[in-house]
């Protein structure tokens, strides 16, 4: 098993070392450049868009809303990964790391953008008349490849349905012994396990909008929560601050930490665990900014750019200062551990529980998230009516699983898994960006003339495999989403 484990985490590196992370960095920078940077200069429109209530349909069904869209997509980004996976970085990169996590938040928001306008672009109606899209869709109905589709889709459900639930599980389990010692080993995993698949059970079988109204509670409560935690260990170390930035600085450009090679160590982590943090450009958070019901497929694109900058500015920042500001013993320590460790010097052993239950919250949140993504793409490769019920089965019984032992290998797994997934994805949208710069300049250009931005199908009558969008229906609703 640790020889299995040994070469899977050599694949993993050289996958991500020689062709992910300068892939990931180059498609970034260059969506920013065609779009003259606009995830920075329309960032209070993207605050305008996300607070927009969305109107009832003509048959009364109630759709997911733009702000429904985010948290669903924000559950699924803000996980263990943000108190982890940043100490981990911190850990093996130094404060350095927290420099280019920040970077990659910039640079890849752009790439949120691009896959999240197209999945709004190409999304369909499903048979209860909910919306379904996401990379898979439109890598068939914008670049007629549906088997690259599939492909994705396979590999979007594996990971996060199955892998990644039984990961954040597990992480659960970890952080509720640690915080509970004195419960019994043998039989507390396996009742953990039983109880977090009930309660995902009950959320997943209510459905998309069932998962939206879930979700739209538990992140907003779960980002307070850590913050204002966050906050109070930064508060009383004030004095730090300064130290931490000039180390943050420090550890990203220094002349000490280049001769040493702390700086290429620094890049390597903040870029790989800013990206497994904000999943910018990997392709799932546009499965679930498809799901949304807006007037323009530029406002999902908006939305879910200002979701890398609330998962990584907000929430992994926070950690990083909680960790860097006490300077808790690095040696031997890593992910949850450290910052556990943080918040307990400074806050006493109280915070190791209520970083249980933030902890919970957020893996919790992120298991919902993951199974949509997954339940999504189930609905593209297939139809038949048995498959959906097993895939929820199966998801349930990976949460129990997760929930008993080490994933070290299965972890491992899941990284060159998502590794692919962003490749595929990538390569997808690269070609495809110049259509989601043409709505960029169509919602700016009604914008301008002080419309409300709408889009029909008939506005860029080239582009095929288009769905939804009918002239007529869209019209009427955006009109009455704004009081025209």
């Amino acid at each position: 098993m640790d020889t299995l484990d040994s070469l899977i985490v050599t694949v993993n590196d050289h996958l991500w070392t020689y062709l992910l992370i300068p892939l990931v960095v180059g498609a970034g920078l260059y969506f920013t450049i065609r779009s003259r940077g606009a995830q920075l200069r329309l960032l209070p429109e993207m605050f305008r868009v996300v607070k927009e209530k969305t109107p009832p349909r003509a048959d009364g069904r109630k759709q997911v809303s733009s702000f429904g869209a985010f948290t669903i997509s924000a559950a699924a980004r803000v996980g263990t990964g943000n108190i982890a996976g940043v100490a981990t970085a911190i850990t093996l990169g130094g404060a350095g790391a927290v420099f280019w996590m920040w970077m990659m938040a910039v640079i890849g928001a752009a790439s949120a953008f691009v896959e999240s306008a197209l999945a709004q672009l190409y999304k369909v109606r499903g048979a209860t008349g909910e919306y379904r899209g996401g990379p898979a869709y439109y890598m068939q109905r914008a670049l007629g490849k549906r088997w690259l589709g599939v492909l994705f889709a396979v590999t979007i459900t594996v990971t996060f349905g199955f892998v990644f639930n039984a990961v954040q599980a597990n992480t659960i389990t970890a952080v509720a012994s640690g915080s509970l010692p004195e419960t019994g080993s043998e039989w507390f995993g396996p009742a953990l396990g039983v109880l977090l698949a009930a309660l995902l059970g009950l959320a997943v079988f209510g459905g998309v909008k069932r998962l939206s109204s879930v979700t739209t509670v538990l992140v907003p409560v779960m980002a307070v929560v850590y913050l204002l935690l966050g906050a109070a260990v930064v508060l009383l170390n004030v004095t730090e601050f300064p130290r931490v930035l000039a180390d943050i600085v420090g550890g990203a450009f220094g002349w000490r930490e280049l001769a040493s090679g702390g700086v290429g160590a620094a890049i390597q982590q903040g870029i790989r665990r800013g990206m497994f943090s904000n999943e910018a450009g990997l392709g799932s958070a546009p499965n679930a900014g498809a799901a949304a019901e807006v007037s323009h497929p530029v406002k999902q694109g908006l939305v879910q750019a200002l979701g890398v900058f609330f998962d990584t500015l907000l929430v992994c920042t926070m950690t990083a200062f909680v960790v860097l500001v006490t300077s808790p013993e690095l040696a031997g320590r890593q992910g949850a551990d450290l910052t556990q460790t943080a918040l307990g010097e400074t806050l006493g052993g109280w915070a190791a529980h209520v970083l249980t239950v933030v902890v919970f919250m957020l893996a919790f949140s992120s298991m919902i998230g993951n199974y949509y993504y997954g339940e999504t793409n189930i609905r593209f490769i297939t139809r038949r009516r048995w498959v959906l019920p097993g895939y929820r089965a199966l998801v349930l019984a990976a949460v129990v699983l997760g929930s008993l032992g080490s994933v070290s290998v299965v972890w491992n797994l899941a990284d060159v898994f998502m590794g692919f997934m962003a490749l595929v994805n990538l390569l997808a949208i690269l070609p495809l960006s110049a259509i989601a710069f043409r709505l960029l300049d169509d919602y700016l250009a009604q914008r301008r003339a002080g419309l409300d931005p709408v889009f029909t199908r008939d506005r860029m009558p080239d582009l095929r495999g288009i769905q939804c969008w009918d002239p007529v229906r869209t019209t009427v609703r955006a009109r009455a989403g704004s009081g025209r």
